[in-house]
């Protein structure tokens, strides 16, 4: 299993930004201690890969891994750290087989028997959400925090909490066994994205500190 610390994942969305603003909110977060940033954008594989160029050379300068969504040609076309696959995208055990032993594989699971068989097939970590309803234009389904905390007894990798996550809402997960918390608008709609992430990274972290994760150490 790679080690991948979840803290605070960033997941990017260039919707609400121009290509200077998007870029600058990428490096604001990173300054701010983003542990973990992944490029989800819906664009074609050459633009795809020009953007993934351009942002890996942010997280570089602050030795953040970059994760790509989806796209395993994207992310070993770029020199990504890993990737990150979906119910509806390549099977985890196709993508570290393209990716590699050494890269990072993320998937995402809504319930038990995905979380289990993502594990068999080497995921590093599972995204579990989304906790509350979103703003993205990726389609939702809302999961349980019981769920959170029924897949963490269950699978030994660690889980990130998505979905809807701010400064505001983070108490109720309280306890449920996640390594961190992923979100979007949270700072890439924030007008300080630096000071957002740098609460958020707070905040995350005295969860963290307080569930199973930060008992165990």
């Amino acid at each position: 299993m790679n080690p991948v610390d979840l803290t605070l994942y960033l997941v990017t969305d260039s919707s609400y930004h121009t290509e200077e603003s998007f870029l600058r909110t990428v490096e604001e977060a990173c300054q701010g201690g983003v542990t973990l940033v992944q490029l989800r954008e819906k664009s074609g594989g050459r633009e795809y890969l020009n953007q993934a160029l351009r942002v890996k050379e942010i997280t570089d300068r602050y030795r953040i891994p970059l994760i790509i969504d989806d796209r395993v040609d994207v992310a070993l076309a770029c020199g990504a750290a890993g990737v990150h696959v979906g119910q509806s995208d390549l099977p985890v055990a196709c993508a570290r087989r393209l990716m590699g032993p050494d890269k990072i594989v993320g998937a995402t699971a809504k319930t038990v028997p995905q979380a289990l068989e993502a594990y068999r097939q080497g995921a590093d970590y599972l995204g579990v959400g989304a906790i509350y309803p979103t703003t993205t234009k990726v389609v939702t389904i809302l999961t349980k925090v019981e769920t959170l905390q029924e897949i963490s007894q269950a699978v030994p990798i660690p889980l990130v909490a998505i979905g809807g996550l701010n400064a505001g809402n983070l108490d109720i997960l309280k306890g449920a066994g996640m390594r961190g918390i992923a979100v979007v608008s949270a700072i890439m709609k924030a007008e300080q994205p630096r000071e957002a992430a740098a609460q958020l990274k707070r905040l995350s972290q005295e969860l963290v500190n307080a569930g199973p994760w930060g008992s165990a150490r």
